[in-house]
């Protein structure tokens, strides 16, 4: 029941947090010249226009059953021939959505290391604290959300910084691979799950000794 009752108060800051991720890709590309996110009223706070179904259950399933928070957005349409040099500027669009996740946890985590020393029972993370689990679950969703999104495989933001160090004729086979992106998706959660979910989990606590240096025992 405490689990559900922190998801309850975590799904504004799960939604908040995916919104600003693709809004993000949306008003850099806007910015580099591309209207594509606006003409598809992309570029709204409104999260549900961001919502994808499956990645949405994601988020739910993972935390009610696996005690951690996954999942994803619905991709904002980006259209690459609108930018001078479509390489840099999709290098520049995918950087922006994990920037912002990172940007977000880096909030996050200043409140929660100011957080620490009023009340030492929060150091229990499951032990039924809802504020600090809920703002630790947020850190935690944006961290992810940051990490994940830089795997250089498509149709993810790493992809696309990938691509943009890439010969012309590479990146245009480069580029032919997004149609197989959900094929890659479902590879690494059917095929590669642990060992993905290892490094990834490692990442996380890497990154949270550093923005979290009140909570050294947690990680």
């Amino acid at each position: 029941m405490s689990r559900l009752l922190d998801l309850l108060f975590l799904l504004p800051l799960l939604l908040l947090s995916m919104m600003a991720h693709e809004v993000a890709h949306g008003l850099v590309a806007y910015r580099l010249g591309d209207p594509t996110a606006k003409a598809h009223g992309r570029l709204t706070a409104n999260p549900i226009q961001h919502l994808d179904p499956l990645g949405s259950l994601m988020f739910v399933v993972t935390y009610l059953f696996g005690g951690f928070v996954f999942g994803w957005a619905k991709p904002v349409p980006v259209n690459p021939y609108y930018f001078r040099d479509h390489q840099r500027g999709m290098m520049v669009v995918g950087l922006a959505g994990p920037f912002t996740n990172f940007l977000i946890a880096v909030v996050l985590a200043v409140i929660l290391n100011l957080l620490e020393p009023v009340s030492s029972r929060i150091l229990s993370v499951w032990g039924g604290d809802t504020l600090f689990n809920v703002l630790f679950l947020a850190y935690q969703v944006n961290v992810v959300l940051g990490i994940f999104n830089l795997v250089p495989i498509p149709p993810l933001d790493g992809s696309r910084v990938l691509g943009g160090f890439l010969s012309p004729a590479a990146y245009r086979a480069w580029t032919e691979l997004d149609r197989y992106g959900m094929m890659f998706i479902l590879l690494i959660f059917f095929v590669f799950q642990a060992p993905f979910f290892r490094v990834l989990g490692t990442a996380f606590r890497l990154v949270s000794r550093v923005l979290l240096p009140a909570y050294p025992g947690l990680f």
